[in-house]
């Protein structure tokens, strides 16, 4: 495979189109990366969608489309040697890829490998249950279980226009189109879709979970999750619920949690889909102990399910082009 020290600055977006790859894109576009006229190497930097021989001389690929067009492009990616960035959850499981978050190192003790071939980028929900389980793990946590809740957004631009052409008919006494998930999504929330939807709830919670244990690799309890469909266009919130030492308390929940890396809200505010737009950061609520049951809290939190794994594939390749 060719040497990861490459002349080449050149960048692909294998995926571009996408929500995530358009909002990569735009993050590039302002980064360390930004310019396509810019000469390194001979070359220009050039930030492109995927061509069939698109890879070649390019020194990062990110990938930001469907699971199936990861994996039907990224051995072509590979024999390019490439630095693969995986944001589409196909990489997680795999033994030569680490999964990459900002302070991961730190939280799990570990140093980023020298010369990586292939990150693999969590979504949002589960960089949200990675922190927290990894926030907890000094207060003897013993338990935790999340439920999350996903956007339309999460199946692209068509999940997005099927909520809103959903909404309008139902406003309207109108029947509802189900084209892509086969089942009302608009004003309804279910933990799976219709048996002729293209869009596999329970497929993305096998992914949900794989990736949060590859972030975790048995460095903390091991989360029990559950994902189901919120009609909302973008933003993932969850609900979460830990079992610590019965002696933990408010103040020593809200300094583990900053020290991980959550934006930690002060009442009357509250996170939600309309508080982390556009936001690069996981909100939390303050933890609220559950009355009767020492030991047991509950959270609430959000994210921005578009802007945050893009902003964190943007922060991982800035830091291995230093």
């Amino acid at each position: 495979m060719p040497s990861f020290e490459r002349d080449s600055h050149r960048i692909v977006i294998a995926g571009a189109s996408s929500l995530l790859g358009a909002e990569l894109k735009s993050l590039l576009e302002e980064s360390r990366f930004a310019g396509t006229l810019t000469e390194a190497g001979g070359e220009p930097a050039v930030i492109q969608p995927v061509e069939e021989d698109g890879f070649d001389r390019a020194r990062y690929v990110f990938f930001t489309g469907a699971l199936e067009f990861t994996l039907a492009n990224v051995e072509l990616a590979h024999r390019s040697g490439a630095m693969v960035i995986d944001l589409s959850g196909h990489s997680a499981a795999f033994a030569n890829s680490f999964a990459w978050l900002p302070g991961l190192e730190k939280l799990r003790g570990e140093v980023l490998p020298t010369k990586p071939t292939v990150a693999s980028i969590p979504s949002a929900a589960a960089e949200a249950i990675v922190r927290l389980a990894l926030s907890l793990e000094d207060l003897d946590l013993s338990r935790l279980t999340s439920i999350v809740f996903q956007p339309v957004s999460a199946a692209g631009k068509r999940g997005v226009e099927e909520l809103e052409t959903q909404t309008s008919q139902l406003l309207s006494f109108q029947s509802a189109g189900k084209q892509l998930f086969d089942v009302q999504v608009a004003f309804n929330t279910r933990n799976r879709f219709g048996p002729a939807s293209r869009i596999d709830l329970r497929q993305a919670l096998a992914i949900l979970r794989t990736e949060a244990h590859s972030c975790l690799r048995g460095r903390a309890v091991v989360p029990a999750i559950q994902l189901v469909h919120a009609p909302v266009f973008y933003g993932v919130t969850f609900s979460a619920c830990a079992e610590l030492d019965p002696s933990a308390d408010a103040a020593r929940l809200a300094s583990a949690c900053k020290t991980a890396g959550f934006s930690i809200l002060q009442p009357p505010e509250t996170p939600s889909n309309v508080t982390v737009a556009e936001e690069a950061s996981i909100q939390l609520a303050e933890a609220e102990s559950e009355p009767g049951k020492p030991g047991t809290w509950w959270f609430w939190g959000a994210a921005d399910n578009i802007r945050l794994p893009a902003a964190n594939a943007v922060r991982l390749a800035e830091k291995l082009a230093e």
